[in-house]
């Protein structure tokens, strides 16, 4: 792809990509610059969507002007065109050249309790909503609309600062910002009557405060106002997940089941749980209050490690001494032991050859499951691990370590992920990774072997004992791949359905004769689930599909592992077993004796010694009789 800026030619190359949404494709151009490009009726992403070729079609047409008439005296933290991309002739706005963020990280990530857990602290994410909190003033006071204001576009730094992408989406003057995200958008600009939030008035300044108390929320508890499950006794109440922000049903109402994975509303001050009770269940609009920010004191709890900022930790006062100290629970069919437990973080587990292997962050000291020591440190929250066998694997900004027992960490050369993170992974027996666009693996004598090509700095993987799986997804290009997991072998003719939309989040599940790979993407203002289903010649066998929260096992993509033909995965409920069925993926077996001890956001390892679910701070092993 070529565009021009200021009459010079650019080229544009898939493996300089850094983002994908679902209106446009994202490079890097040079060490301080992006360019960001706007998809065409014509872009693969489109095929057999008619609605999204016409809106892409009316936004092309919509730039031509808008961004030649770009509002000035937007606040620092906003990224604005510095520079048009256009065709040879410099008529057709293709696009447009911004400063680049390096280092950081969406907002969405913290909301997410694995991204934040032991590295994160509510304080930081109290400056950068107060970061945030400025930026929107200053925005508002040139008379500008955010519109769909959302935790994608955000990014946040290693200090803090929240630089707000996506402008040329903001409301100014007769531009009118038509899109929206349904979990963030303001119901009340939304048609009461629909099933599911539909935007029918414009945008305003308050529904941007509005976005920004969602995200808060979310951020502090890892749950959005409308999470959880809804299950009233009266069938006649009974609605989507989709249409709860439409009648206000919220984790506040006594019949929405609060998720597991969240952190307790009640570690908030009453003021600020007050506020949010006003915004999401009452309908009061306006500046959210600074002061309750700049007010909160947040405190680590010296017997349980939860964060609250509450005068008593309101964990303790509420858990039963029993339940502190239980090992063995035994639950109908369910056996549950737990056979660890720290005041740390577990940061990565996984099971080869059988046993369950593991490591943890306590005490400003990693280690692993035998209690030896890796590397002492704190944790970074772009800091990426695996295990292979004994060693330990590190990877941080661009460096991989492979730490043996007794000796000092072992550098290696490998590529960058999108600038930011190595990619690589593990099994028992070896050690993958990327280097100059090659997918490579160790062997026993402690050389490289290439087992085929991938695209530079775009490609993610997943390895298992027998074969592994990878992907890669830029500009218009999107393709899968399967790998033996002890030759040189790489089928990189893997089809694979449609991913449209931003990919906020992916994982994989592998057996020793099947490959789930689940991916999530932000589409159409809602974020979309898929599963799907390949044998290790990589023929695709069945595929799923659902929305974010529906309450069906797809409702996340995490908290699953492949045993065999068929994969298990929590849910709020306990456990379910998923098969495939024709082209399809059914639930065919339910383990409600499980649901004391599962929830959507743990991780789960078929092992010799039963069903292992991993906390952020136990482990327990379960058997089912």
């Amino acid at each position: 792809m070529n565009v021009y800026v200021q009459g010079q030619l650019v080229r544009l190359d898939p493996r300089n990509s850094i983002g994908k949404g679902g209106e446009a494709d994202v490079f890097k151009m040079g060490s301080s610059q992006a360019v960001k490009i706007f998809k065409t009726p014509s872009h693969p992403d489109f095929v057999g969507q008619d609605h999204e070729k016409a809106a892409a079609e009316a936004r092309l047409k919509e730039h031509q002007l808008k961004l030649r008439e770009f509002p000035k005296g937007l606040p620092p933290r906003v990224i604005t065109p510095v520079d048009l991309a256009t065709d040879k002739s410099g008529r057709l706005i293709k696009g447009y050249v911004m400063p680049l963020i390096g280092d950081s990280e969406v907002l969405l990530r913290y909301g997410e309790r694995k991204f934040r857990q032991g590295v994160v602290g509510n304080d930081m994410v109290v400056n950068i909503f107060t970061d945030m909190h400025d930026t929107i003033s200053g925005i508002h006071s040139v008379k500008v609309v955010i519109g769909d204001f959302n935790d994608l576009n955000i990014l946040v730094t290693d200090q803090g600062e929240a630089y707000f992408i996506d402008a040329d989406s903001f409301q100014f003057s007769s531009y009118l910002c038509r899109m929206f995200t349904g979990k963030f958008v303001d119901p009340l600009l939304c048609d009461p009557k629909h099933k599911s939030p539909m935007l029918n008035k414009p945008h305003n300044a308050e529904s941007d405060w509005y976005s920004f108390a969602v995200m808060l929320m979310q951020s502090l508890l890892f749950v959005g106002p409308y999470g959880g499950i809804y299950r009233p006794r009266d069938k006649g109440k009974r609605m989507t997940h989709d249409a709860r922000p439409l009648h206000r049903v919220t984790i506040f109402d006594p019949e929405v089941k609060y998720p597991k994975p969240a952190t307790p509303y009640g570690i908030l001050p009453d003021d600020l749980l007050q506020q949010f009770y006003q915004i999401f269940v009452k309908d009061q609009r306006g500046q959210f209050p600074l002061t309750l920010l700049e007010g909160l004191r947040w405190t680590t709890c010296n017997a349980c490690g939860a964060e609250h900022a509450r005068a008593i930790c309101p964990e303790c006062s509420q858990a039963a001494p029993a339940a502190i100290k239980e090992k063995v629970t035994i639950r109908g069919t369910v056996k549950s032991t737990r056979i660890f437990k720290t005041g740390g973080t577990i940061v990565y587990a996984t099971v080869q050859n059988g046993k369950l292997r593991w490591l943890y962050h306590e005490s400003n000291i990693l280690k692993r499951e035998d209690e030896s020591q890796v590397v002492s440190g704190k944790l970074n929250p772009r800091m990426r691990f695996r295990i292979q066998g004994n060693n330990t694997l590190i990877g941080q900004t661009g460096q991989l370590a492979v730490v043996s027992p007794g000796n000092k960490p072992s550098p290696m050369t490998v590529d960058n992920y999108t600038g930011v993170l190595p990619m690589f992974d593990a099994n028992g027996d070896h050690r993958y990774w990327l280097q100059n666009g090659q997918l490579m693996r160790d062997d026993r004598l402690g050389t490289s072997k290439v087992i085929g090509d991938v695209l530079e700095n775009q490609t993610m993987f997943w390895t298992g004992d027998k074969f592994g799986f990878g992907f890669y997804r830029a500009g218009e290009l999107c393709r899968a791949f399967i790998f033996d997991a002890q030759k040189s072998i790489l089928n990189d003719s893997v089809k694979l359905p449609p991913i449209r939309g931003q990919i906020v989040d992916a994982t994989c599940c592998i057996s020793n004769n099947r490959v789930w790979f689940l991916v999530s993407t932000r589409q159409g203002g809602k974020t979309i689930n898929q599963c799907l289903l390949f044998k290790p010649d990589g023929t695709l066998v069945a595929t799923a599909e659902a929305e974010e929260g529906d309450d069906s096992w797809l409702s996340t993509i995490r908290g699953k592992c492949a045993a065999g033909d068929f994969m298990l995965a929590a849910t709020e409920d306990g456990l379910v077993r998923i098969e495939a069925n024709g082209s399809g993926l059914s639930l065919t077996k339910e383990f409600p004796d499980a649901e004391p001890f599962v929830h959507p956001g743990c991780r789960l390892f078929a092992s010799r010694e039963g069903l292992c679910v991993i906390d952020h701070q136990e482990i327990r092993v379960l058997k089912i009789s």
